[in-house]
């Protein structure tokens, strides 16, 4: 009985260790990483946390896909920084942004964008970039607000028949999503994440393989998928990428973007197409083209862009092809503003 208690003590200490470090982690984190950028309040009290840079109109404004954050975008929007003015932003339930408070449909997710610019005192035009899920929102901004709207740069959106409800053959990938976040919140919580991703970016991976392995081989593959994008990004971003990785916070977030993905479906299938404003569709070289008709569900003025050299994730295999893109949508509207003047 001695021993028994010995062991549960020793197990009570180690976890409220663990619960101490990921706190105080956290804490440090933010303090270390958020500084570049701000907080905006929006009418429902979140706080969405933005990132800017550059100077001049119109504003080029980036969403990300459906698990990333602003860090996602930080060679092609400071590059773009040298031409006019950017922001970037972190969705709520992820990233540095408040947990959140409506469910993460495309339509709640453009409202929520519209308040932190207005309230943040960006004024449009905006020129919108969005990639996967992060263009179906661009695509309903566009919708609700077309008149602050002067181009929309998709980046391989997120394409609605090919999820559930329109088909049902995506709802395992939902199920092991869902599966996936039910053990990380609770390893989140107790700091083992934090020291697992810590071990992932000081490339001590055969670990983290060895715990993915573990929970079985869609896991193993998932997080070789995740390391094989994050080693695209500048090196400098890690840190910060690492850090979202380790709070409970971001994987709750995922959580809510994924149950919310049918509704979205839903929402986005139904929706209308973006009129009398230039949309840039790119799509990669391993995925099926746009046809016409899709192009037209998008956007009387859409037209499409073929990634030849890239996967799913185009502005990392690619990025001059989406600098050119947004460069253009940029020089339009500055001529178009000019001889309008």
């Amino acid at each position: 009985m001695y021993v028994v208690l010995c062991i549960a003590a020793f197990a009570v200490v180690l976890l409220a260790a663990g619960v101490l470090y990921q706190l105080l982690g956290s804490r440090h984190d933010q303090r270390r990483y958020a500084g570049s950028g701000r907080w905006v309040t929006i009418e429902n009290g979140a706080k969405l946390y933005l990132f800017e840079t550059g100077y001049g109109e119109p504003t080029v404004l980036f969403e990300s896909g459906i698990g990333a954050t602003n860090l996602n975008w930080r060679h092609v929007q400071e590059t773009i920084a040298r031409h006019t003015g950017t922001v970037s932003y972190d969705r709520c339930g992820l990233g540095w942004s408040s947990h959140c408070r409506t469910a993460r449909t495309p339509g709640n997710i453009a409202a929520e964008l519209h308040q932190m610019l207005h309230r943040a005192g960006l004024k449009p035009p905006y020129i919108l970039v969005g990639h996967s899920f992060g263009g179906l929102v661009m695509r309903r901004f566009a919708l609700l607000y077309p008149r602050e709207v002067a181009g929309v740069v998709l980046i391989d959106p997120m394409r609605c028949e090919e999820w559930p409800p329109l088909d049902p053959s995506k709802q395992s990938q939902l199920d092991l999503g869902r599966k996936l976040i039910r053990y990380a919140l609770p390893v989140a919580g107790c700091g083992l994440t934090r020291l697992l991703v810590s071990l992932l970016f000081c490339r001590a991976s055969n670990l983290t393989d060895q715990v993915a392995g573990a929970t079985g081989t869609n896991s193993r593959h998932v997080l070789g998928r995740i390391k094989t994008e994050v080693r695209k990004m500048p090196r400098a971003v890690w840190p910060a990428v690492a850090a979202h990785w380790s709070r409970p916070g971001f994987y709750a977030g995922i959580r809510s973007h994924l149950e919310s993905i049918p509704d979205s479906v839903t929402e986005m299938h139904a929706a209308e197409p973006i009129r009398s404003i230039p949309v840039t569709v790119l799509t990669p070289g391993n995925a099926t083209p746009f046809s016409d008709r899709d192009l037209k569900h998008i956007g009387d003025c859409a037209r499409q862009v073929i990634a030849s050299k890239s996967a799913h994730w185009i502005h990392l295999d690619e990025p001059d092809l989406v600098l050119d893109s947004i460069r253009a949508m940029v020089a339009a509207t500055v001529a178009e503003t000019t001889a309008a003047d």
